[in-house]
């Protein structure tokens, strides 16, 4: 069995528990739960005690889990830790039973299935970023502190590594080449660029907005063939048509 579900920001116990998600009680290590980006527990410079106790909790689940990376994420620690093989693409243990599918990669035979994964978006939520390097970082901190406001702090709640780099592109565009441009799922947190010009259809200047990284998943999306492409990111859940979906709080088996 495969379920795909969106972002959990940390928040696994309200998505995955038993109650809230009763189907794991027939569930095996060979059944899978693919999280679409904003996973949440790589966040801190380093595991913190509830990332290592929620890790833990998952890894003694009944399934494997799997996650695309997003845009809160921590990138530095993923790009630090191990790289190996799994199903033919390349992937990160978090814990065993808890994997995270690097961008560009493609998967074979996963419950019988393949999938395509690239992880990774550009933050829509950053109202102020600061640099912990500026002279003026201190003073402007307490300053956005008092006045309630949202802030990011470039590489401790914001890494520039949330935006993909033309090589895990052009690894993507290899790995698909030597399938024949042929997947059964494609895995990503960002949307094509058409799909989120449909889903802004009502916010033209949002609409029109340039995104390298849609931009590629857009000419993914009109060049590969595929059976699915489930995404996540914008907190809804939305089907474009039979085979492209926005996903957040639903848990869909699609295997």
């Amino acid at each position: 069995m495969i379920f795909i579900t969106g972002d959990t920001h940390s928040e696994v116990n309200r998505r995955l528990s038993v109650e809230a998600f009763p189907e794991q009680k027939t569930m095996t290590k060979d059944d899978y739960v693919i999280i679409c980006g904003d996973f949440g527990l790589v966040w801190q410079k380093e595991e913190t005690k509830n990332e290592k106790y929620w890790l833990n909790w998952l890894a003694e689940k009944s399934f494997t889990t799997l996650f695309v990376d997003g845009n809160h994420e921590n990138h530095e620690r993923l790009d630090h830790m191990p790289v190996q093989r799994w199903h033919g693409g390349n992937v990160h243990f978090l814990r065993p039973g808890v994997i995270h599918l690097m961008r560009g990669q493609y998967f074979e035979d996963i419950d019988g299935c393949t999938f395509f994964s690239f992880g990774g978006a550009r933050s829509h939520d950053i109202d102020h970023l600061l640099d912990p390097a500026s002279s003026g970082f201190k003073d402007e901190k307490k300053r956005l502190n008092r006045n309630s406001s949202f802030y990011r702090v470039i590489n401790e709640t914001w890494w520039a590594r949330e935006m993909p780099g033309g090589s895990e592109m052009d690894e993507g565009r290899r790995n698909l080449a030597a399938h024949e441009n042929k997947v059964d799922f494609v895995l990503t947190h960002e949307a094509p660029q058409s799909l989120f010009m449909h889903y802004y259809r009502l916010q033209p200047r949002l609409a029109q907005q340039e995104d390298t990284l849609r931009n590629y998943l857009e000419e993914l999306h009109q060049t590969i063939e595929y059976r699915y492409w489930f995404f996540g990111h914008y907190h809804d859940n939305i089907r474009f048509n039979l085979r492209d979906m926005l996903i957040y709080e639903q848990i869909v088996r699609v295997n």
